[in-house]
């Protein structure tokens, strides 16, 4: 398979910003996005919603906010700058999961009770900024999309990411799940 170059300009932004902390979590970025994507794997996801777990937090690279934007009441929105900016190179099943992740918190807030209780607090804050709770009338129209699915799916995986020292592959083992994502125009 011939290499896609932004495929390389992703894993090269993963090494220059990838260190930065999760926004209020033990771990960085990389590793957030790592275990996210090692979760997914080995819930027999397919590649195209593990290359969505790759990257499903790639927003937070490539905004111009500060790290703790939550802390000073700023919402980042970035599932939303995320699945816009890689929507360029990547299908929809790569990119609605990462644009509707934040929306499948509220959504889960919504529908379950002791989801909202098992919050951590940075997550907590970020529901706050991010508009709380889905309303039942928000729980339909969710549910009605046809990646409300996979985007409940990554969020599951997304809340179990955030385990200080957790082995993962290295990202490089994710760089053939990115190929698989690709627009067909693009490789």
């Amino acid at each position: 398979m011939s290499e896609a170059p932004v495929v390389g300009d992703i894993l090269a932004t993963f090494r220059e910003k990838g260190d930065a902390l999760y926004l209020g979590e033990p771990v960085s970025l990389t590793e957030h996005m790592l275990q996210t994507a090692l979760a997914a794997e080995r819930d027999g996801a397919g590649r195209r919603l593990v290359a969505a777990a790759v990257l499903h937090d790639y927003g937070h690279m490539i905004h111009d906010l500060p790290e703790d934007c939550a802390e000073q009441g700023l919402d980042s929105r970035h599932e939303e700058l995320g699945a816009e900016h890689l929507a360029r190179w990547f299908v929809p099943a790569v990119t609605e999961p990462i644009r509707l992740h934040v929306a499948s918190k509220r959504f889960l807030c919504a529908v379950e009770p002791e989801y909202l209780d098992a919050l951590s607090p940075a997550s907590r804050l970020s529901l706050e900024l991010q508009g709380g709770p889905f309303t039942s009338a928000e729980v339909r129209r969710f549910a009605a999309s046809p990646h409300a699915t996979a985007a409940v799916r990554l969020r599951r995986y997304d809340d179990v990411a955030k385990e200080p020292g957790a082995t993962t592959p290295p990202l490089e083992h994710y760089r053939a799940f990115l190929h698989s994502g690709l627009r067909p125009g693009v490789r």
